[in-house]
């Protein structure tokens, strides 16, 4: 596949994963993109480059430790960073960190550069950037890496029971 490629099939075609068949369960309507990654290039930004989308339209997926109110999920532009007071506040607790990248697959069920706020192992709170309802549609990572899902911000938040809030770090 040429650089800057990526191949949007028929979700009939292809193996979905548990979070397309979570929005499918909940008829919300849903397009896969698929790009190839590199291993040593996980970060969000590769995949807006990949599937052409503008990077504040593709979302990452970061989970945090509350100090008082356990984990918290938050879903941030792949351009930006999360403001860990602002998150903290949106989480309403005293401070947050972010997880350690080892505990991700037993606390979610997800790796790294493959982590989807839909359909964890535990249903966490979840907190989307304000930013994504700019946007008639963003992209999330599909639970594996090298797949976004482009859905409706709106629709993504209503099935998460999201909150909208600014999270993110101003530059």
């Amino acid at each position: 596949m040429p650089r800057n490629q990526f191949e949007i099939r028929s979700v009939e075609d292809m193996v979905k994963t548990n979070a397309m068949r979570l929005l499918e369960q909940a008829g919300i309507e849903y397009r896969v993109c698929e790009y190839e990654y590199d291993e040593n290039d996980l970060n969000g930004m590769h995949a807006a480059e990949k599937t052409g989308m503008p990077p504040d339209q593709v979302f990452k997926t970061l989970v945090v430790r509350g100090a008082k109110k356990g984990l918290f999920v938050f879903c941030i532009p792949v351009s930006a960073e999360l403001d860990l007071k602002k998150a903290a506040r949106a989480a309403g607790d005293k401070n947050v960190e972010m997880i350690h990248v080892k505990e991700l697959l037993p606390l979610t069920g997800y790796i790294r550069g493959g982590c989807s706020p839909i359909g964890m192992k535990k249903p966490y709170p979840v907190c989307l950037d304000e930013s994504a309802v700019l946007y008639p549609e963003i992209g999330i990572s599909a639970g594996e890496r090298g797949v976004q899902l482009v859905l409706s911000p709106e629709a993504l938040a209503d099935y998460l029971g999201a909150k909208l809030e600014d999270i993110t770090a101003v530059k």
